[in-house]
């Protein structure tokens, strides 16, 4: 199978109680396949930077524009599986905190209908402890460190792999 390049953006998102959003997502051609949780976010269309598509992807799969997304020091390269197609994607991560947290899917696309599946406002505690599958794997400790005011600047989140 051929694998697919792209660039990827996400977006971190923070309310008011520093609960985390984290979408619920399946594969949909595995609909029987294990569901994940991961951050908003997804490709770059042609000739977005990585903020534009971060802001794009927020709106469209969450409903939510925050008037201010702040770079992250993190990138993830990332190969994986999705609607049979192999993808190599390198994300770039970008932080909003909002205080509204009605979230609604209004704008997503017939792909996204298949693939989200829910969303929660996880508090720390019960994201670090989850033994449902999180992307990235190490988001609830690399939130703590945001909440605790010392964004890690070590570059990359995690290695290559699902």
């Amino acid at each position: 199978m051929k694998v697919a390049e792209r660039a990827g953006a996400r977006v971190v998102v923070l309310d008011g109680a520093e609960r985390v959003l984290l979408l619920r997502g399946r594969d949909p051609a595995q609909p029987g396949g294990q569901p994940w949780w991961f951050t908003p976010g997804g490709g770059l269309n042609l000739g977005e930077t990585a903020e534009q598509a971060a802001r794009r992807e927020l709106l469209e799969e969450t409903g939510l524009d925050p008037v201010d997304l702040t770079p992250l020091p993190w990138w993830r390269k990332v190969e994986f599986d999705f609607a049979g197609q192999r993808y190599q994607q390198e994300e770039r991560y970008f932080l909003a905190h909002v205080n509204d947290t009605a979230v609604h899917r209004n704008d997503i696309t017939d792909l996204e209908r298949e693939v989200l599946i829910g969303h929660r406002w996880w508090h720390l505690p019960d994201l670090a402890t989850t033994k449902d599958t999180v992307y990235p794997r190490r988001l609830a400790s690399l939130v703590a460190a945001i909440i605790a005011g010392r964004v890690q600047s070590t570059a990359e989140v995690e290695d290559i792999g699902e």
